[in-house]
């Protein structure tokens, strides 16, 4: 007969069980041992062991076990199990990959504001990180261009309590928009941008449903050169529409947009 063992570790050294938090998809959670944070994308039953897929903001997919106190959900060790079937689904996340916030009031506007290129970015904007915006009282305005902006820094008059942020479109080096972005030397203005020649192109082409985005010969108007390239009505604002709606979180963006945007939001929300 096997003796009995008695356990003698110290109570203080003996690990808390972790609450177990049902893998629902969208729940965002932070893998213990590598740091890796992502949305819960699916879980499988495998011959190791269930395992839960997590997608992170810029696209990529790991898998890992569903060991106890594997992961870390908003600072705290939980341990992951897969959902009851017909288990009650609620939204976690907002568009951008936030934590979402039932029933938050929108805060009163900052002095702070984002200003966009155009009505499309501006748009695009909304869709995505709208729900953020309005809980840190962010109002995004458009330009229709960056020719002037200097003169409407200028105009805004920026202060530590009045940060503003730029996004433009097509920010690279020797661009007219890069020459006209280093004429800002504000220490209360930020301006960054992604390297797309309009905000179309920073949505992804898969979520559109097309191979890719059309070169567009120099000359032509690159809008109506990319729906006659794709076979679609020479409708700017129609295909627009069909571009927006295929967007339903920054999965849909390329990530040289994601991180510029959010960017722009951390900026203007700063302490004084």
């Amino acid at each position: 007969m096997r003796s009995y063992q008695p356990d003698l570790t110290p109570p203080w050294k003996k690990s808390a069980p972790a609450p177990e938090v049902p893998a629902e998809t969208d729940l965002v959670v932070e893998e213990a041992v590598t740091g890796f944070c992502g949305a819960v994308i699916r879980c499988e039953k495998t011959a190791e062991g269930p395992t839960v897929t997590l997608e992170d903001r810029f696209g990529k997919h790991r898998v890992f076990p569903m060991v106890p106190r594997g992961f870390l959900l908003e600072g705290r060790v939980v341990t992951l199990v897969r959902p009851s079937a017909g288990g009650p689904v609620r939204p976690t996340r907002t568009a951008s990959g936030s934590v979402a916030v039932p029933g938050a009031r929108a805060r009163v506007a900052r002095a702070g504001r984002i200003y966009v290129e155009g009505r499309h970015d501006a748009e695009l904007v909304e869709r995505v990180w709208g729900d953020d915006l309005r809980i840190e009282g962010v109002v995004v305005e458009y330009l229709e261009g960056v020719d002037d902006l200097p003169a409407i820094v200028r105009e805004f008059a920026p202060a530590p309590d009045a940060r503003l942020g730029v996004l433009v479109d097509h920010l690279v080096p020797g661009s007219k928009e890069s020459r006209i972005a280093a004429q800002v030397s504000d220490g209360n203005v930020l301006v960054v941008g992604h390297p797309y020649i309009d905000v179309w192109e920073a949505v992804k082409p898969a979520s559109v449903g097309i191979a890719g985005w059309p070169v567009v010969p120099r000359g032509q108007d690159w809008k109506t050169g990319v729906c006659r390239a794709l076979g679609w009505p020479e409708n700017t604002g129609a295909a627009w529409q069909r571009i927006l709606s295929s967007v339903r979180s920054y999965r849909d963006l390329q990530p040289e947009l994601l991180g510029r945007v959010e960017e722009l939001i951390d900026f203007v929300t700063l302490p004084d």
